[in-house]
């Protein structure tokens, strides 16, 4: 089994129920074992800002997907919850990034490894914190890029608690 780190987010309709929804079909996979999850974040909008705030949030898993099966895998999710790709950064029922498997490093037209721009963003680095502090990314650990970063268009919306319902643990913290 390998980690891997998840980036969630939604900003249409149930937001909350499609980060949970989304947490439970990745746990239908065979090959995928949500392992935690974050506290849930609101946020502004990035990149086109004329839209609604978003909720996101990260999953560490245990999956037996190589990276690309893993983003296939985020890929079908998204689909089978409706996801529609109209435009960049545009609003969406759901989105999953793969922001972290096991230390790789990639970058092709498929994958980028680690995801790009995560080290800037606070609504990603906010929850990694939670998970992974002292993980080391671009040379510095989670922790340290988040409080660069810093909180500005985000807040805490929901804290860290058992997985979404629905959700077994079967991984062991």
């Amino acid at each position: 089994m390998k980690t891997a780190f998840l980036g969630l987010g939604s900003n249409l309709g149930d937001r909350r129920g499609h980060l949970a929804a989304a947490a439970r079909e990745l746990a239908a996979d065979p090959a995928v074992t949500l392992v935690r999850a974050s506290g849930i974040y609101e946020t502004r909008p990035v990149g086109k800002e004329d839209q609604p705030d978003f909720l996101n949030q990260v999953l560490q898993i245990a999956t037996t997907h190589e990276p690309r099966a893993l983003l296939a895998a985020c890929l079908a999710v998204e689909l089978r919850l409706g996801r529609e790709r109209r435009e960049r950064w545009g609003p969406r029922l759901i989105d999953i990034d793969v922001l972290l498997y096991e230390g790789l490093t990639c970058h092709d037209a498929e994958l980028v490894l680690p995801h790009p721009r995560m080290h800037e963003r606070g609504f990603v680095l906010t929850p990694l914190a939670e998970l992974a502090p002292d993980l080391l990314l671009h040379g510095l650990t989670v922790r340290d890029l988040a409080a660069q970063v810093g909180p500005a268009g985000l807040w805490l919306a929901e804290p860290p608690a058992a997985l979404p319902p629905g959700v077994n643990r079967e991984v062991a913290q």
